[in-house]
């Protein structure tokens, strides 16, 4: 079990290396330049130059990359070309926005994902099969950049039931929890079917029926518990992504989280604040899906056993 968890900590770090690498060469190499857009277009060339060198910017690529490394071993993310604050006290600010986002949207994925997929399950190729599924599908077709102007036209322009954007209470977050998660309810309803209807073919669940169990014992009990495996995979991949999602989303419902920041830096070409930004996202979906492994391997007792057997 030692050696899993030390293979999947260097693949993290690999990757997470990587993602930076590729980063910081795809925003260096995107034409504008943040130096004119902090001084504007009348700036003289000499104080560009004067400030591009205070920034470090007139540096070579490959000693900017190694100074930047070196800044994250030393856990520091640096400043914001724009704002001239500490990018670690801005992410601070808006983390806990995306959080409370991300976390109401799977909430909103599972309570919807569940019962579809089980109810699509029991009463296989019925309409109630029929009419999860063509939610699930739905929900799959529609991207957020449609869904949520949808959403605000019906219940905040229309009916006035919830605010068109901003962060202002419990009220303004049910759209975009919504917005996000549909989609992701609708892929787990579909792997939560197609899982069950696999595990009430199996042996056990024929004795279990056998035994005079109740029906909704031997589904629940028996059958969903079996079932959950592939699922909770599928839950931690898609946990992960809720942070892709939650950019368009963000900008969407104008919601003040790491999502509309990372938005706002790539229009002011502030290089330390979408580095940091993209580094953090991809951070947390590799930590998500680290988490994954773990709980697979809880709930799978195979899983425990292959690993003390690497």
């Amino acid at each position: 079990m030692i050696g899993f968890l030390v293979r999947r900590i260097l693949g993290a770090a690999l990757v997470v290396g990587g993602v930076v690498i590729l980063v910081f060469m795809l925003i260096h190499f995107t034409p504008g330049d943040p130096v004119q857009v902090m001084l504007g277009e009348s700036a003289t060339p000499a104080d560009q130059a004067a400030l591009r060198h205070a920034l470090g910017l007139d540096r070579p690529l490959p000693v900017q990359l190694v100074a930047y490394f070196d800044n994250l071993a030393h856990l520091r993310l640096g400043t914001s070309l724009y704002s001239q604050q500490p990018i670690a006290t801005i992410l601070a600010r808006r983390i806990p926005a995306t959080a409370e986002l991300a976390g109401a949207a799977a909430l909103v994925a599972v309570l919807l994902a569940f019962p579809l997929g089980v109810i699509a399950a029991v009463h296989k190729d019925t309409g109630w099969d029929y009419g999860s599924m063509g939610f699930a599908l739905l929900g799959v077709s529609i991207p957020n950049f449609w869904m949520g102007p949808l959403l605000i036209l019906c219940f905040s322009v229309w009916l006035g039931w919830f605010p068109v954007s901003g962060r202002e209470g419990f009220a303004s977050l049910v759209l975009p929890a919504v917005t996000l998660g549909t989609a992701m309810a609708a892929i787990l309803s579909r792997m939560v079917r197609s899982s069950l209807l696999e595990v009430l073919g199996e042996d056990y669940v024929r004795t279990a029926r056998a035994k005079g169990l109740s029906e909704r014992r031997v589904i629940l009990h028996h059958g969903l518990r079996n079932a959950l495996l592939p699922v909770i995979t599928m839950l931690g991949l898609q946990l992960g992504t809720l942070l892709g999602g939650a950019v368009i989303t963000e900008l969407v419902f104008s919601w003040p989280g790491v999502g509309q920041l990372l938005i706002d830096a790539i229009h002011r070409r502030d290089y330390p604040v979408v580095q940091a930004c993209v580094l953090l996202i991809s951070v947390t979906y590799v930590v998500v899906n680290m988490l994954t492994d773990f709980v697979y391997a809880w709930v799978d007792p195979r899983v425990r056993a292959a690993g003390r057997g690497a």
